[in-house]
Protein backbone atom coordinates (compact mmCIF):
# COMPACT_ATOMS: atom_id res chain seq x y z
CA UNK A 1 0.00 0.00 0.00
CA UNK A 2 1.38 3.01 -0.97
CA UNK A 3 2.28 6.52 1.68
CA UNK A 4 0.38 8.87 -1.01
CA UNK A 5 0.97 11.63 1.60
CA UNK A 6 5.04 10.49 1.84
CA UNK A 7 4.62 10.59 -2.02
CA UNK A 8 3.31 14.16 -2.46
CA UNK A 9 6.90 14.75 -0.56
CA UNK A 10 8.96 14.28 -3.93
CA UNK A 11 6.73 16.82 -5.76
CA UNK A 12 7.27 20.13 -5.28
CA UNK A 13 5.22 21.94 -7.81
CA UNK A 14 2.14 19.82 -5.93
CA UNK A 15 2.87 21.91 -3.26
CA UNK A 16 1.40 25.90 -4.26
CA UNK A 17 -1.71 27.83 -4.71
CA UNK A 18 -3.72 28.74 -7.19
CA UNK A 19 -6.14 31.43 -7.12
CA UNK A 20 -5.93 31.61 -3.37
CA UNK A 21 -6.52 27.58 -3.19
CA UNK A 22 -4.24 24.49 -3.07
CA UNK A 23 -3.50 23.16 -6.35
CA UNK A 24 -5.26 20.32 -6.84
CA UNK A 25 -3.39 18.36 -10.22
CA UNK A 26 -5.80 16.47 -12.41
CA UNK A 27 -4.53 16.35 -15.59
CA UNK A 28 -2.30 13.85 -15.51
CA UNK A 29 -3.17 12.06 -19.22
CA UNK A 30 -1.67 14.98 -20.68
CA UNK A 31 1.44 14.86 -18.69
CA UNK A 32 2.34 14.11 -15.22
CA UNK A 33 4.54 15.99 -12.42
CA UNK A 34 7.74 15.07 -12.00
CA UNK A 35 9.63 14.25 -8.54
CA UNK A 36 12.98 15.83 -7.29
CA UNK A 37 14.57 12.56 -7.86
CA UNK A 38 14.09 13.29 -11.89
CA UNK A 39 14.55 16.93 -11.39
CA UNK A 40 18.00 16.46 -9.84
CA UNK A 41 18.73 13.62 -12.18
CA UNK A 42 18.91 16.40 -14.86
CA UNK A 43 20.97 19.14 -12.64
CA UNK A 44 23.45 16.44 -12.05
CA UNK A 45 23.73 16.02 -16.01
CA UNK A 46 24.04 19.65 -16.56
CA UNK A 47 26.45 20.44 -13.61
CA UNK A 48 28.63 17.81 -13.69
CA UNK A 49 28.74 15.34 -16.96
CA UNK A 50 27.33 17.61 -19.55
CA UNK A 51 28.78 15.96 -22.81
CA UNK A 52 27.98 14.24 -26.00
CA UNK A 53 27.72 10.58 -25.88
CA UNK A 54 29.12 7.97 -28.19
CA UNK A 55 32.82 8.12 -29.61
CA UNK A 56 34.11 10.61 -27.07
CA UNK A 57 37.19 9.15 -25.08
CA UNK A 58 37.58 12.04 -22.03
CA UNK A 59 36.02 11.74 -19.15
CA UNK A 60 32.85 13.72 -19.37
CA UNK A 61 31.92 11.92 -22.62
CA UNK A 62 32.41 8.26 -20.95
CA UNK A 63 30.28 9.19 -17.73
CA UNK A 64 27.58 10.87 -20.24
CA UNK A 65 27.59 7.75 -22.33
CA UNK A 66 27.64 5.41 -19.81
CA UNK A 67 24.20 7.30 -17.95
CA UNK A 68 22.38 7.30 -21.65
CA UNK A 69 23.33 3.70 -21.79
CA UNK A 70 22.14 2.56 -18.46
CA UNK A 71 18.61 4.11 -19.09
CA UNK A 72 18.00 2.51 -21.86
CA UNK A 73 18.91 -0.69 -19.92
CA UNK A 74 16.32 0.54 -17.34
CA UNK A 75 13.74 1.36 -19.64
CA UNK A 76 14.18 -2.06 -21.23
CA UNK A 77 13.76 -4.21 -18.15
CA UNK A 78 11.06 -1.78 -16.70
CA UNK A 79 8.77 -3.23 -19.87
CA UNK A 80 9.86 -6.64 -20.53
CA UNK A 81 11.86 -6.31 -23.15
CA UNK A 82 14.24 -8.76 -24.12
CA UNK A 83 17.70 -6.47 -24.96
CA UNK A 84 17.92 -2.63 -24.61
CA UNK A 85 19.17 -3.14 -28.28
CA UNK A 86 15.04 -3.13 -28.66
CA UNK A 87 14.84 0.26 -27.01
CA UNK A 88 14.80 2.93 -29.77
CA UNK A 89 15.12 6.78 -27.95
CA UNK A 90 12.15 8.90 -29.72
CA UNK A 91 10.70 12.55 -28.67
CA UNK A 92 7.50 10.52 -27.26
CA UNK A 93 4.77 8.35 -28.44
CA UNK A 94 3.96 10.22 -31.63
CA UNK A 95 7.13 10.44 -32.96
CA UNK A 96 7.67 6.58 -32.83
CA UNK A 97 4.52 5.76 -34.30
CA UNK A 98 5.42 7.82 -37.17
CA UNK A 99 9.04 6.33 -37.07
CA UNK A 100 7.19 2.78 -38.03
CA UNK A 101 5.19 4.95 -40.31
CA UNK A 102 7.76 6.21 -42.21
CA UNK A 103 9.70 2.97 -42.23
CA UNK A 104 8.25 -0.65 -42.06
CA UNK A 105 4.99 0.09 -43.06
CA UNK A 106 6.22 2.44 -46.02
CA UNK A 107 8.56 -1.00 -46.96
CA UNK A 108 5.14 -3.45 -46.48
CA UNK A 109 1.92 -2.07 -46.76
CA UNK A 110 0.92 -2.15 -50.04
CA UNK A 111 -2.21 -1.79 -52.54
CA UNK A 112 -5.17 -3.48 -50.83
CA UNK A 113 -3.52 -4.25 -47.64
CA UNK A 114 -5.37 -3.36 -44.47
CA UNK A 115 -4.72 -1.07 -41.63
CA UNK A 116 -6.73 -2.16 -38.18
CA UNK A 117 -6.88 0.67 -35.57
CA UNK A 118 -9.67 1.15 -32.82
CA UNK A 119 -12.42 3.22 -32.66
CA UNK A 120 -10.88 5.25 -29.64
CA UNK A 121 -7.56 6.31 -30.96
CA UNK A 122 -5.66 9.09 -30.20
CA UNK A 123 -5.02 11.17 -33.28
CA UNK A 124 -1.43 10.59 -32.84
CA UNK A 125 -1.87 6.73 -33.83
CA UNK A 126 -4.49 7.33 -36.52
CA UNK A 127 -3.40 10.54 -38.35
CA UNK A 128 -0.03 8.29 -39.17
CA UNK A 129 -2.07 5.68 -40.58
CA UNK A 130 -4.36 7.78 -42.58
CA UNK A 131 -1.26 8.99 -44.58
CA UNK A 132 -0.30 5.11 -45.12
CA UNK A 133 -3.58 3.82 -46.01
CA UNK A 134 -4.21 6.85 -48.37
CA UNK A 135 -0.25 6.62 -50.09
CA UNK A 136 -0.29 2.95 -50.40
CA UNK A 137 -3.85 2.33 -51.15
CA UNK A 138 -4.37 0.52 -48.21
CA UNK A 139 -7.73 0.20 -46.28
CA UNK A 140 -8.13 1.41 -43.07
CA UNK A 141 -10.61 -0.65 -40.47
CA UNK A 142 -11.67 -0.03 -36.90
CA UNK A 143 -12.37 -2.13 -34.04
CA UNK A 144 -15.95 -0.94 -33.09
CA UNK A 145 -16.85 -0.17 -29.83
CA UNK A 146 -19.56 -1.60 -27.35
CA UNK A 147 -22.33 0.24 -25.35
CA UNK A 148 -20.27 0.05 -22.17
CA UNK A 149 -17.46 1.64 -23.87
CA UNK A 150 -14.81 -1.63 -24.12
CA UNK A 151 -14.33 -2.78 -27.83
CA UNK A 152 -16.10 -5.65 -28.82
CA UNK A 153 -13.96 -8.14 -29.59
CA UNK A 154 -16.34 -10.50 -31.17
CA UNK A 155 -15.97 -8.59 -34.06
CA UNK A 156 -11.93 -9.57 -34.26
CA UNK A 157 -12.89 -12.41 -37.12
CA UNK A 158 -14.46 -9.89 -39.48
CA UNK A 159 -12.18 -7.35 -38.58
CA UNK A 160 -8.70 -8.74 -38.87
CA UNK A 161 -8.40 -10.84 -42.01
CA UNK A 162 -6.12 -12.41 -44.69
CA UNK A 163 -4.97 -8.60 -45.86
CA UNK A 164 -4.59 -7.68 -42.77
CA UNK A 165 -0.62 -6.24 -42.68
CA UNK A 166 -0.82 -4.10 -39.33
CA UNK A 167 -2.78 -4.04 -36.07
CA UNK A 168 -2.38 -0.60 -34.66
CA UNK A 169 -3.91 -0.21 -31.05
CA UNK A 170 -4.09 2.02 -27.73
CA UNK A 171 -3.01 0.26 -24.70
CA UNK A 172 -5.39 2.42 -22.91
CA UNK A 173 -8.20 4.84 -23.69
CA UNK A 174 -6.81 8.87 -22.80
CA UNK A 175 -10.46 9.43 -23.38
CA UNK A 176 -12.13 7.03 -21.70
CA UNK A 177 -9.80 5.09 -19.84
CA UNK A 178 -10.87 1.61 -21.15
CA UNK A 179 -7.89 -1.38 -20.73
CA UNK A 180 -7.40 -2.90 -23.99
CA UNK A 181 -7.19 -6.42 -23.95
CA UNK A 182 -4.10 -6.11 -26.94
CA UNK A 183 -2.44 -9.67 -25.82
CA UNK A 184 -5.64 -11.10 -27.05
CA UNK A 185 -5.71 -8.72 -30.38
CA UNK A 186 -1.91 -9.72 -31.04
CA UNK A 187 -3.11 -13.22 -30.95
CA UNK A 188 -5.39 -12.73 -33.71
CA UNK A 189 -3.39 -10.69 -35.25
CA UNK A 190 -0.82 -13.96 -35.07
CA UNK A 191 -3.48 -15.86 -36.80
CA UNK A 192 -2.94 -13.88 -40.29
CA UNK A 193 0.22 -12.88 -40.13
CA UNK A 194 -0.09 -9.19 -39.47
CA UNK A 195 2.14 -6.99 -37.42
CA UNK A 196 1.50 -4.84 -34.30
CA UNK A 197 2.07 -1.88 -33.03
CA UNK A 198 0.40 -0.99 -29.26
CA UNK A 199 0.46 3.00 -28.20
CA UNK A 200 1.48 2.53 -24.72
CA UNK A 201 1.32 6.16 -23.88
CA UNK A 202 -1.37 6.09 -21.45
CA UNK A 203 -0.55 2.74 -19.84
CA UNK A 204 3.23 2.31 -19.16
CA UNK A 205 3.04 5.20 -16.85
CA UNK A 206 0.07 3.22 -14.71
CA UNK A 207 0.73 -0.62 -15.29
CA UNK A 208 2.83 -3.99 -15.56
CA UNK A 209 3.49 -3.65 -18.89
CA UNK A 210 5.75 -6.59 -20.33
CA UNK A 211 6.09 -6.60 -24.20
CA UNK A 212 7.64 -10.16 -24.52
CA UNK A 213 4.75 -11.72 -22.85
CA UNK A 214 2.61 -9.32 -25.24
CA UNK A 215 4.68 -10.32 -28.00
CA UNK A 216 3.73 -6.96 -30.05
CA UNK A 217 5.81 -5.74 -32.60
CA UNK A 218 6.01 -2.42 -31.58
CA UNK A 219 5.27 -0.82 -28.08
CA UNK A 220 5.40 3.38 -27.91
CA UNK A 221 5.43 5.61 -25.01
CA UNK A 222 5.96 9.01 -23.58
CA UNK A 223 8.49 9.98 -20.75
CA UNK A 224 6.48 12.75 -19.66
CA UNK A 225 3.00 10.85 -18.52
CA UNK A 226 5.38 8.56 -16.18
CA UNK A 227 7.33 11.28 -14.02
CA UNK A 228 9.62 12.04 -16.51
CA UNK A 229 10.58 14.88 -19.09
CA UNK A 230 8.66 16.23 -22.16
CA UNK A 231 10.48 15.46 -25.27
CA UNK A 232 11.67 11.80 -24.71
CA UNK A 233 10.25 8.66 -25.00
CA UNK A 234 10.78 4.60 -26.13
CA UNK A 235 9.81 2.87 -29.54
CA UNK A 236 10.17 -1.46 -28.44
CA UNK A 237 10.48 -3.15 -31.67
CA UNK A 238 11.22 -6.94 -32.38
CA UNK A 239 14.73 -7.14 -33.02
CA UNK A 240 14.02 -9.50 -35.72
CA UNK A 241 11.57 -6.52 -37.31
CA UNK A 242 14.46 -4.09 -36.39
CA UNK A 243 16.94 -5.39 -38.14
CA UNK A 244 14.94 -5.52 -41.47
CA UNK A 245 13.81 -1.68 -41.30
CA UNK A 246 15.51 1.13 -42.97
CA UNK A 247 16.53 4.46 -40.98
CA UNK A 248 13.85 7.13 -40.60
CA UNK A 249 16.53 9.94 -40.12
CA UNK A 250 20.01 9.91 -41.64
CA UNK A 251 22.97 11.88 -40.50
CA UNK A 252 25.78 11.74 -37.80
CA UNK A 253 26.34 8.85 -35.40
CA UNK A 254 23.41 6.11 -37.38
CA UNK A 255 26.27 5.65 -40.06
CA UNK A 256 29.14 3.04 -39.10
CA UNK A 257 31.27 4.25 -42.40
CA UNK A 258 30.46 7.11 -45.76
CA UNK A 259 31.85 7.24 -48.84
CA UNK A 260 31.08 10.22 -50.99
CA UNK A 261 28.18 8.11 -52.78
CA UNK A 262 26.91 5.77 -50.09
CA UNK A 263 27.18 4.99 -46.22
CA UNK A 264 26.48 1.72 -44.37
CA UNK A 265 24.32 1.41 -41.18
CA UNK A 266 25.71 1.51 -37.62
CA UNK A 267 24.99 -1.06 -35.05
CA UNK A 268 21.17 -1.54 -33.39
CA UNK A 269 19.43 0.86 -31.93
CA UNK A 270 22.07 3.59 -32.95
CA UNK A 271 21.61 3.83 -36.84
CA UNK A 272 17.88 5.31 -35.69
CA UNK A 273 19.20 7.85 -33.82
CA UNK A 274 20.68 10.55 -36.16
CA UNK A 275 22.31 13.59 -34.95
CA UNK A 276 23.06 14.35 -31.03
CA UNK A 277 20.07 13.02 -28.39
CA UNK A 278 18.16 14.60 -26.11
CA UNK A 279 21.15 13.06 -23.43
CA UNK A 280 19.71 14.76 -20.11
CA UNK A 281 15.98 13.69 -20.82
CA UNK A 282 16.94 10.03 -21.53
CA UNK A 283 18.90 9.85 -18.57
CA UNK A 284 16.22 11.77 -16.64
CA UNK A 285 13.73 8.70 -17.67
CA UNK A 286 16.21 6.48 -16.15
CA UNK A 287 15.61 8.05 -12.97
CA UNK A 288 11.61 8.20 -13.90
CA UNK A 289 11.43 4.90 -14.54
CA UNK A 290 13.43 4.08 -10.62
CA UNK A 291 11.40 5.61 -9.04
CA UNK A 292 8.36 4.18 -10.44
CA UNK A 293 9.93 0.44 -9.62
CA UNK A 294 10.57 1.64 -6.25
CA UNK A 295 6.94 2.24 -5.22
CA UNK A 296 5.63 -0.58 -7.71
CA UNK A 297 3.57 -1.04 -10.41
CA UNK A 298 1.33 -2.94 -8.99
CA UNK A 299 0.67 -0.49 -6.00
CA UNK A 300 0.54 2.07 -8.84
CA UNK A 301 -2.09 -0.23 -10.20
CA UNK A 302 -4.02 -0.56 -6.90
CA UNK A 303 -4.15 3.37 -5.98
CA UNK A 304 -5.78 4.73 -8.83
CA UNK A 305 -8.22 1.58 -9.08
CA UNK A 306 -9.15 3.21 -5.49
CA UNK A 307 -9.27 6.25 -6.34
CA UNK A 308 -11.12 6.37 -9.55
CA UNK A 309 -13.85 3.78 -8.10
CA UNK A 310 -13.69 6.57 -5.18
CA UNK A 311 -14.45 9.20 -7.95
CA UNK A 312 -17.09 7.11 -9.74
CA UNK A 313 -19.05 6.75 -6.05
CA UNK A 314 -18.79 10.95 -6.14
CA UNK A 315 -19.90 11.43 -9.53
CA UNK A 316 -23.45 9.84 -8.40
CA UNK A 317 -23.82 13.32 -6.55
CA UNK A 318 -23.56 14.86 -9.99
CA UNK A 319 -25.82 12.49 -11.92
CA UNK A 320 -29.19 14.62 -12.37
CA UNK A 321 -26.82 17.35 -14.32
CA UNK A 322 -24.03 15.56 -15.78
CA UNK A 323 -22.55 12.82 -17.68
CA UNK A 324 -19.57 10.41 -17.29
CA UNK A 325 -18.06 8.14 -19.68
CA UNK A 326 -15.97 4.76 -19.38
CA UNK A 327 -16.40 1.01 -18.49
CA UNK A 328 -18.06 0.09 -14.79
CA UNK A 329 -15.95 -2.73 -14.50
CA UNK A 330 -12.79 -0.89 -13.18
CA UNK A 331 -10.59 -3.89 -14.01
CA UNK A 332 -10.67 -2.48 -17.75
CA UNK A 333 -10.26 0.94 -16.83
CA UNK A 334 -7.28 3.20 -15.89
CA UNK A 335 -7.69 6.10 -13.73
CA UNK A 336 -9.81 8.81 -16.21
CA UNK A 337 -13.30 9.73 -15.91
CA UNK A 338 -14.50 12.09 -18.87
CA UNK A 339 -17.87 14.05 -18.14
CA UNK A 340 -20.40 16.44 -19.61
CA UNK A 341 -22.98 18.52 -18.73
CA UNK A 342 -25.31 19.38 -21.49
CA UNK A 343 -25.97 22.98 -20.28
CA UNK A 344 -22.39 23.63 -19.81
CA UNK A 345 -19.78 23.61 -22.36
CA UNK A 346 -16.55 21.95 -20.95
CA UNK A 347 -14.51 24.55 -21.10
CA UNK A 348 -16.66 26.72 -19.02
CA UNK A 349 -16.70 23.60 -16.43
CA UNK A 350 -12.61 23.52 -16.90
CA UNK A 351 -11.96 27.69 -16.44
CA UNK A 352 -14.92 27.18 -13.27
CA UNK A 353 -13.17 24.83 -11.56
CA UNK A 354 -9.42 26.38 -12.16
CA UNK A 355 -10.68 29.27 -9.85
CA UNK A 356 -10.61 27.18 -7.45
CA UNK A 357 -7.24 25.31 -7.82
CA UNK A 358 -8.30 22.26 -9.74
CA UNK A 359 -6.63 21.67 -12.92
CA UNK A 360 -8.67 19.23 -15.49
CA UNK A 361 -8.45 19.00 -19.08
CA UNK A 362 -10.99 20.07 -21.51
CA UNK A 363 -11.79 19.54 -25.46
CA UNK A 364 -11.72 16.78 -27.88
CA UNK A 365 -8.51 15.23 -26.20
CA UNK A 366 -7.17 14.61 -29.84
CA UNK A 367 -9.95 12.21 -30.13
CA UNK A 368 -12.01 13.82 -32.36
CA UNK A 369 -13.67 10.60 -34.27
CA UNK A 370 -14.21 9.38 -30.88
CA UNK A 371 -16.09 12.36 -29.56
CA UNK A 372 -18.19 12.29 -33.42
CA UNK A 373 -19.37 8.75 -31.91
CA UNK A 374 -19.98 9.90 -28.59
CA UNK A 375 -21.92 12.55 -30.02
CA UNK A 376 -20.67 15.52 -28.09
CA UNK A 377 -18.40 18.31 -28.93
CA UNK A 378 -16.01 17.66 -25.95
CA UNK A 379 -15.48 16.24 -22.58
CA UNK A 380 -14.31 17.86 -19.36
CA UNK A 381 -11.74 15.20 -18.13
CA UNK A 382 -10.18 14.49 -14.78
CA UNK A 383 -7.19 12.17 -14.55
CA UNK A 384 -5.44 10.42 -11.83
CA UNK A 385 -2.07 9.71 -11.00
CA UNK A 386 0.03 8.09 -7.52
CA UNK A 387 -0.05 11.15 -5.58
CA UNK A 388 -3.43 12.21 -5.92
CA UNK A 389 -6.27 11.30 -2.93
CA UNK A 390 -10.14 11.21 -1.93
CA UNK A 391 -9.94 14.61 -0.85
CA UNK A 392 -9.03 15.75 -3.88
CA UNK A 393 -11.84 14.16 -5.57
CA UNK A 394 -14.18 15.67 -3.04
CA UNK A 395 -12.56 19.27 -3.89
CA UNK A 396 -13.45 18.44 -7.74
CA UNK A 397 -17.06 17.31 -6.83
CA UNK A 398 -17.73 20.20 -5.08
CA UNK A 399 -16.08 22.61 -7.56
CA UNK A 400 -18.47 20.84 -10.24
CA UNK A 401 -21.30 21.19 -7.75
CA UNK A 402 -20.35 25.39 -7.58
CA UNK A 403 -20.19 25.46 -11.56
CA UNK A 404 -23.52 23.65 -12.13
CA UNK A 405 -25.22 26.07 -10.30
CA UNK A 406 -23.50 28.74 -11.37
CA UNK A 407 -24.40 28.38 -15.23
CA UNK A 408 -27.88 27.21 -14.26
CA UNK A 409 -28.75 30.80 -13.23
Amino acid sequence: MLDVQAIRKDFPILHQSVHGKPLVYLDNAATTQKPRQVIQALVDYYEGYNSNVHRAVHTLGQKATAAYEESREKIANFIGAPSSQDIVYTRGTTEAINLVSYTWAEENIGPGDEIVVTEMEHHSNLVPWQRIAQAKGATLKGIPLKEDWTLDMSTLGSVITERTKLVAVTHMSNVLGTIVPVKEIVQAARRVGAKVLIDGAQAVPHMRVNVADLDCDFYAFSGHKMCGPTGIGALYVKEEVLKEMEPFHRGGEMVREVWFDRATWNDLPMRFEAGTPNIADAIALGAAVDYLQTLGMDNIRQHEIEITSYAIEAFKELEEDLDHYGPRDLQYRGGIISFYAEDVHPHDLGTFVDSYGVAIRTGHHCAMPLMRQMGLPATARASFYVYNTTEEIDILVDALKKALRYFSK
